[in-house]
């Protein structure tokens, strides 16, 4: 599976504030080694290989040995995959579910850091709280302030997934050929008020 996921500038900004209150200068937002590093140690994992290609971006492949136990946490999957192969030809469909029992421990997975930062925003989804929205910025506001609030509001978070195929169906992104775009609100992500379901077939 290739992957390239990089944070939009509203996000980059955001955790480089962050980054300074905390006395982080080591440079990296998003490390493509540290996340290889905590994926391969995931079950279901043969081998994960991420790079950086900027500070805020990386590009790979994750080698998925058992798809039953990839990203699987208490028994619960976060994707699930099907693929029938018929000659030289490839179907099938992916489903990624995000919601608030699963992600404190899927972020886990992804690198100390993250967990880190996302703890330093008191987001719901690490901290296990149930809050709305709105509630959740107005938390932000007082702690960090109004423009805080505002670039958690307005900010995306984009991964680029290819697939073996050309993708015919698509919920929650864009696809060009083989190539999906999932695009997902960072306030969505951070709250996780309703679960975040992201479908591709092919």
């Amino acid at each position: 599976m290739h992957i390239e996921a990089a944070l939009e500038p509203r996000i980059t900004i955001l955790i480089r504030s962050l980054q300074s209150m905390m006395g982080d200068g080591s440079g990296l937002i998003l490390d493509g080694p540290a996340i290889s590093l905590s994926l391969a140690a995931s079950d279901g994992v043969s081998s994960v290989s991420l790079e950086n290609t900027g500070p805020q971006a990386i590009r790979g492949n994750i080698a998925v040995s058992n798809i039953e136990d990839f990203l699987s946490v208490s028994g619960r999957r976060f994707i699930s995959y099907n693929e029938v192969i018929s000659g030289s030809r490839s179907s099938g469909s992916i489903h990624i579910y995000l919601d608030k029992e699963t992600a404190p421990e899927l972020i886990a997975m992804l690198s100390p850091e993250a967990v880190e930062y996302l703890t330093a925003l008191m987001a719901p989804a690490v901290l296990g709280e149930d809050i709305s929205k709105d509630e959740y910025l107005m938390l932000v506001s007082s702690l960090y302030g109004r423009p805080i609030a505002g670039e958690i509001s307005s900010s995306m978070i984009r991964a680029q997934i290819d697939f073996p195929g050309t993708i015919t169906s698509i919920r929650g992104g864009t696809a060009n050929g083989n190539m999906a775009v999932f695009t997902v609100a960072l306030l969505d992500l951070l709250v996780l008020e309703t679960p975040i379901s992201l479908e591709a077939g092919w």
